[in-house]
């Protein structure tokens, strides 16, 4: 079965709690603080797989988590770091956010892997929080969350030229022919239901490769039939050959059919719309006149496009066409058909240079809400508790200018104050 869309949900390692200790060895009377650091949780690596050529392992297995790290433990030791996951996705997977629809991803090069959800920052041991006046902290900080996302994995077939018209136009017939795949080939509408990829031989000049695409009917960039599953397969493709029936059995008409199918290109993507085409006529060996033929020629010519008129029944005009699409791929670029975008959200922030914005509501006349990254990193990091703790946690609101900015909002002694999930009395 080829898969070739699904939904996963995917998320990173917790990082280890940092650990709270004090020395304890004969002979020495008080010893300091000595917990050491959480290791940082695993990561979620996305990676190449040479070897799949389709989703359908992520059909059974839906969810995926990477190790946490482990605590820290007395005598300054680190907790282990968590183990990495490596997820493995054919070449040609682009990797979206399920939620906005942003692109994270684009695994289309061999031995490509990107790191996508990046394992939570271990926390620091009660070591790192002695002072002069503070030489017995009683506290230490928990390990960040790691990063998770419901995400789509789409395969987008990765050809230099992709086949495209009405079902039972020829293009199975075509590609059987000029290169070694053996697609399906009858008779009656849709005969292909998975695309199909064959690689030219250099017969004709340079190797390339073409993607047979099921048949796109009309409605299908709007989700008719199965043609949107089958139109990103082509949003790669440097040049698109358009097989247009000429024999004029089924009572087509050639122009319409030419229409049509260029209407849902436009409706699903103005790029994929201004893509390289050459008009293919194909059944040539059927046509009883040159009528829907010469109704082509008008068209190619009024759109400045090239034409060929095609049998892959007789093989007349093939290796015309084939030498010609190869003398073209020469002059059309690769280029990044998939714009990888930046995304602004972070669960949390793994750089030492940290955030400090916040934002303050005012639910109702006495309460406040407080949310953002900033104070949210600092809860995660104090024993509510713990009187020392509590300091500490003071201390670092005042450092990011949180009290400056409650009394701006308006904030009274025994006002109700909402961090995270606690809630607090102001005491001015």
């Amino acid at each position: 079965m080829f898969t070739d869309y699904v939904k996963i949900f995917a998320s990173a390692g917790k990082g280890g709690n940092g650990a709270i200790s004090f020395r304890r060895e004969k002979y020495v009377a008080a010893g300091g603080p000595d917990g050491g650091d959480g290791g940082r949780g695993g990561s979620v690596i996305f990676k190449v797989d040479p070897d799949a050529n389709t989703l359908i392992a992520f059909r059974f297995t839906k969810k995926f988590k990477a190790d946490n790290g482990e605590n820290g433990s007395g005598a300054r030791k680190y907790g282990k770091a968590g183990k990495d996951l490596y997820i493995k996705v054919p070449i040609g997977t682009v990797i979206k956010d399920a939620n906005t629809e942003e692109v994270l991803a684009d695994l289309s090069e061999q031995g490509q892997e990107v790191v996508l959800l990046h394992g939570g920052r271990g926390g620091l041991g009660n070591s790192h929080f002695a002072t002069a006046t503070r030489q017995a902290p009683r506290f230490a900080q928990d390990g960040e969350p790691g990063e998770e996302k419901e995400l789509i994995l789409e395969l987008k077939l990765l050809a230099d030229v992709g086949l495209i018209g009405f079902p039972n136009v020829g293009k199975s017939t075509f590609l059987s022919v000029v290169t070694s795949a053996t697609p399906k080939i009858a008779n009656y509408h849709f005969t292909t239901l998975d695309p199909n990829l064959g690689v030219v031989k250099s017969k004709y000049g340079d190797s390339f490769v073409i993607a047979d695409i099921p048949g796109i009917i009309e409605g299908a960039s709007e989700g008719a039939g199965l043609g949107i599953h089958f139109l990103r397969h082509i949003e790669r493709t440097r040049m698109l050959l358009h097989f247009i029936d000429v024999s004029g059995q089924e009572g087509r008409d050639p122009v319409q059919d030419y229409e049509t199918i260029n209407a849902e290109l436009k409706k699903y993507s103005e790029k994929l719309a201004s893509r390289k085409q050459i008009i293919v006529a194909s059944k040539a060996d059927a046509m009883p006149d040159d009528e829907n033929f010469n109704k082509l020629k008008e068209l190619a010519k009024k759109n400045n496009q090239e034409i060929f008129k095609i049998s892959g029944a007789t093989g007349e005009g093939v290796e015309e066409l084939m030498n010609h699409v190869s003398q073209v791929l020469k002059t059309l670029p690769k280029e990044q058909l998939v714009e990888i975008e930046t995304n602004k959200e972070k669960v949390y922030t793994l750089d030492t240079q940290e955030d400090n914005n916040f934002e303050i509501k005012r639910e109702d006349k006495n309460t406040f809400v407080v949310t953002g990254e900033a104070v949210d990193r600092i809860m995660r990091r104090v024993n509510i508790t713990d009187n020392e703790s509590l300091f500490y946690l003071h201390r670092k609101l005042d450092e990011i200018g949180f009290n400056q900015a409650m009394k701006k909002a308006g904030v009274k002694d025994g006002d109700t104050v909402k961090i995270a999930q606690y809630e607090m009395i102001w005491e001015d």
